[in-house]
């Protein structure tokens, strides 16, 4: 019985750990948050106020989804704000190109934003797995297009089980990591995601929190229409 009770208070203890846990503020002071319309409807304002600096909102999945609460998400974050950036979830049952149409039609060019961020991973994905070779192709095929239409160097999101399986294998890019409760073990990252089931001021729900490897001043470059590459310094 006394083992039972030391085992279910340390698992109540690594819940709270998992749920409490946040990255050194005075390391990383700006912080962000990633959404989608699983969040639902959000308020904005309160989401600001919560020492939220940047929203990165998903725009499109695949050749032609598109997130039905993008557009609000995108018009009242920049109102409360925020950075805003848009992000396309990259189906491997699509080409490239046809994703790339896609992202282009539905997120704004006319005014400032994160780099667009291409995101990687299995869940949720088709059950096809692209060799590394046409993972390459596929993404070149996305990307060249898109940074053309944007001007900036996109970024690419890379949960742990798609960096194992694909790290140095896709096109150099600047990097938004997944590693949940510990920092990567890499340096060459511009966002670390570090919780998927934290909690925000404004939002109903678990959502994304995620720190910008910089200050406020990197966050204002990597805003700013620029054709400039942003290189986070390796820690």
């Amino acid at each position: 019985m006394a083992s039972l009770v030391l085992v279910c208070f340390i698992a109540a203890g690594g819940y709270l750990y998992f749920r409490a846990f946040s990255p050194d503020h005075g390391k990383y002071p700006v912080r962000g948050i990633d959404v989608s319309h699983h969040q639902g409807q959000i308020d904005w304002r309160r989401v600001a106020a919560d020492d939220v600096a940047f929203a990165v909102i998903k725009a499109t999945e695949g050749g032609d989804h598109v997130d039905d609460a993008f557009s609000t998400n995108l018009r009242e974050a920049r109102a409360a704000g925020l950075a805003v950036g848009a992000y396309h979830f990259f189906t491997f049952c699509r080409p490239g190109a046809d994703q790339a149409k896609n992202f282009i039609s539905v997120v704004p060019h006319d005014q400032p934003l994160l780099p667009p961020v291409v995101d990687i991973e299995f869940g949720g994905n088709c059950p096809q797995r692209p060799t590394p070779e046409q993972l390459n192709a596929e993404l070149a095929a996305f990307l060249a297009p898109v940074e053309a239409a944007f001007g900036k160097p996109a970024i690419v999101y890379l949960t742990d089980e798609a960096e194992q399986a694909y790290a140095g294998r896709i096109p150099a890019r600047p990097l938004w990591l997944r590693s949940l409760l510990l920092q990567p073990d890499r340096g060459d990252w511009i966002y670390w995601q570090y919780h998927n089931k934290g909690r925000v001021d404004g939002i109903n729900g678990d959502v994304d929190l995620n720190v910008l490897q910089g200050g406020p001043a990197v966050l204002a470059a990597l805003s700013a229409p620029s054709s400039g590459s942003i290189a986070p310094e390796a820690k």
